[in-house]
């Protein structure tokens, strides 16, 4: 594994990683607050919460917009011959748009999916479930893009780690700067 490998999986994951940071942000900056209605309707499972009410619509639909924002920036930047080289997906084909709704509504579910795990488990928002609460994103753009991409297991692997670690960073950042509640 070398640093460019490092790089091309790190510019591969970009629109999961801003589709993934963007609910707080838009949470903080009052965008879309009309969207600001839970995404399970505020419905139970088991006399539990199905997911809790911070989970919103204006995380999932600001989420996917920016996550395919990323994407459209990524085939604009295909262009050049240093970016081709490091992308792992031919950003000039025309399933590019299949790639980044998989990619960013798979980031969506799971987070979503790990929520209710939590729930489940009876770990509050905000509580922590390391490391999947750092991961989930991976793992669910890693499920829904499966069978539409094939990659090299080490890419998942690579991204796993490296998402782990950045995430904790930058929650750590975010906390700092008052963007998020827990610094994990």
């Amino acid at each position: 594994m070398n640093i460019q490998f490092i790089i091309s999986c790190l510019y591969f994951f970009l629109p999961a990683y801003f589709t993934n940071m963007i609910p707080p942000i838009a949470r903080r900056m009052k965008l879309c607050d009309f969207l600001d209605k839970p995404v399970d309707f505020n419905k139970t499972f088991n006399g539990k919460p199905f997911l809790g009410s911070h989970k919103t619509w204006r995380g999932v639909i600001c989420g996917i917009l920016l996550g395919l924002i990323v994407i459209w920036l990524q085939i604009k930047l295909f262009q050049f011959p240093a970016v081709q080289e490091i992308s792992f997906f031919d950003y000039s084909g025309p399933d590019v748009w299949v790639f980044g709704l998989l990619m960013t509504t798979g980031a969506v579910f799971g987070d979503l999916l790990f929520a209710f795990v939590k729930r489940r488990l009876n770990i509050e928002p905000g509580g922590p479930f390391m490391p999947l609460d750092q991961t989930n994103y991976v793992v669910g753009a890693a499920i829904f893009l499966t069978g539409f991409l094939k990659l090299n297991i080490m890419v998942w692997v690579t991204l796993f780690i490296a998402t782990f670690l950045l995430h904790i960073l930058f929650n750590r950042i975010g906390y700092l700067l008052g963007i998020h509640k827990n610094k994990w």
